[in-house]
């Protein structure tokens, strides 16, 4: 039985199933949505967006996953306090029978793209049942991929132009290094130490070597220089050396500039030099201004070592004030860097889960869809209600001001005046007026019954990243402390959520 197959869920939604199933309500037609209450916060940065990732294996998994012997023969073995089955055999003939997720219909915002909290990532409409079933393996793929894709876009943002490598194999969870690695990509690394995946991305993989190799040539009697000489000898036009084994400026970078002559008078020209470890800043002018010194002002100059958004902001800003000191030109030096960043980037340090939540907004009866509601004590815990279309608002100067909650069956149009109301506090709202602004409808079908199209390329993915990160005020990519984005409510839904809250409230 596959361990990642149907029966990777958590055990009450096949319980809350067996409960539809014996109440007659299991192919009554309902609405759930897939959304996030709140952006990362990594305690001393925020984010002010999120870049949705993992939609595309969720859709190739809702293919391929069955309910077949194995796993009806695994549910059968469970019982209940009382020794009794948990699950009754006409329940599990059902599910046999059932298959898979054939009935249920996905709209989602295309993956790649940004993301705001409390709009519906992904709707998805069909069988109570069959719904309800794939709740845990959504979640569980949309909820990672989409934090680390978020965690690597505010990498890039730091990074400005640089090369930024994601090196968090060894790091990440498990297999969830796979999704790791592809969110990184999605959200902004050019490329990664990991091959198998670069290599189903169509990306090559990218690495120098570890300090194993200097220490394993020096425990046999040889030297760092050796061991240099050694690597560019096997890798005569790929040799990026690493420096800090046995000491930066006084041992490998004098060593590491002597293989690059060979290197060069053999007709090869070195690609770069990494730093792994002590005051990157600080190394990295020390390093470019002996480099140039010798000749090779191309050779590119790769950082790593617990890297984040922060720490690349922090080490850019290092570099302008104090490379003036050495004689480097600052912006010269930025042009050369490039970033290898690994642990902090896949386990996205400081935030490790997004809280993704998947909730019933809806249910089919007698033809019309009947909202549901949930209200809690915390107001961003209140559903939003029925089912819905979401537009991406775009103002005067064509950036994204708003994204908008709508009934389906209303109209919202550009030209007339538009109330964009705040989803708990009734006293804030805005009106747009009629040529001011132009909205964009966000969710697309993607799956009926089997996905709807081929995997995208990557590079349509990060092209989606980029488009709307650029769309984006300044206020709201900002690193720290960012700018509130503003999602809000029609004035019918608004009172529609009123009323169901006034309702359930007695």
């Amino acid at each position: 039985m596959d361990p990642f197959g149907i029966l990777y869920t958590d055990l009450y939604q096949l319980t809350m199933g067996q409960v539809y199933f014996r109440m007659g309500l299991h192919e009554k037609e309902a609405l759930f949505e897939a959304f996030y209450r709140k952006n990362p916060d990594y305690g001393a940065h925020q984010a002010g967006y999120t870049v949705f990732a993992g939609l595309d294996p969720l859709l190739s998994w809702m293919e391929e996953a069955r309910f077949g012997e194995e796993e009806i023969a695994a549910l059968r073995s469970l019982k209940s306090r009382s020794g009794k089955p948990l699950f009754a055999e006409d329940y599990l003939r059902y599910l046999k029978a059932m298959g898979g997720f054939s009935g249920l219909t996905l709209r989602a915002l295309p993956e790649g793209r940004v993301a705001h909290p409390q709009v519906p990532l992904v709707s998805v409409e069909g069988p109570l049942l069959q719904a309800q079933l794939l709740e845990t393996a959504l979640l569980n793929r949309l909820n990672y991929e989409t934090l680390i894709a978020t965690k690597a876009s505010r990498v890039r943002e730091a990074a400005g132009e640089a090369v930024v490598l994601e090196f968090g194999l060894r790091r990440a969870p498990a297999k969830g290094g796979e999704s790791a690695t592809r969110a990184s990509l999605i959200g902004g690394a050019n490329r990664s130490s990991a091959v198998s995946l670069s290599h189903l991305l169509g990306l090559p993989s990218s690495g120098t070597h570890a300090h194993s190799l200097v220490q394993a040539f020096m425990a046999l009697g040889y030297s760092e220089e050796d061991a240099f000489r050694a690597f560019a000898e096997v890798f005569p036009d790929d040799t990026i050396l690493l420096l800090d084994t046995v000491d930066t400026l006084h041992s490998g970078l004098p060593h590491a500039i002597r293989v690059f002559e060979e290197l060069r008078r053999k007709g090869h020209k070195p690609v770069g030099v990494r730093i792994d470890s002590g005051d990157l800043a600080h190394l990295a002018i020390q390093v470019a201004r002996e480099l140039d010194k010798a000749g090779f002002p191309e050779v590119l100059i790769v950082l790593s070592g617990d890297l984040d958004e922060l720490v690349i902001w922090q080490i850019k800003s290092q570099i302008l004030e104090e490379a003036p000191r050495y004689g480097v030109d600052p912006d010269r030096l930025l042009k050369r860097l490039v970033y290898g960043v690994g642990t902090r980037m896949v386990v996205s340090w400081g935030a490790p889960a997004l809280g993704g939540v998947y909730k019933l907004v809806a249910v089919r009866e007698n033809g019309t869809w009947a909202p549901a509601m949930k209200v809690s004590n915390s107001l961003e815990k209140v559903l939003n209600p029925g089912h819905k279309r979401v537009y991406r608002v775009y103002d005067e100067r064509g950036l994204a001001t708003a994204d908008l909650l709508a009934l389906a069956e209303e109209e919202v149009r550009e030209d007339a005046p538009l109330t964009l109301r705040h989803p708990t506090d009734p006293t804030k709202r805005r009106t747009l007026r009629p040529g001011s602004f132009r909205l964009e409808p966000l969710l697309e079908e993607v799956y009926r019954g089997r996905r709807l199209f081929p995997p995208l390329p990557l590079e349509e993915l990060r092209k989606r990243r980029d488009r709307d990160v650029a769309l984006l005020d300044p206020g709201v990519r900002r690193l720290v402390n960012p700018h509130v984005y503003h999602v809000s409510l029609t004035e019918r839904l608004f009172a529609l959520k009123e009323e169901l809250v006034r309702r359930l409230e007695g």
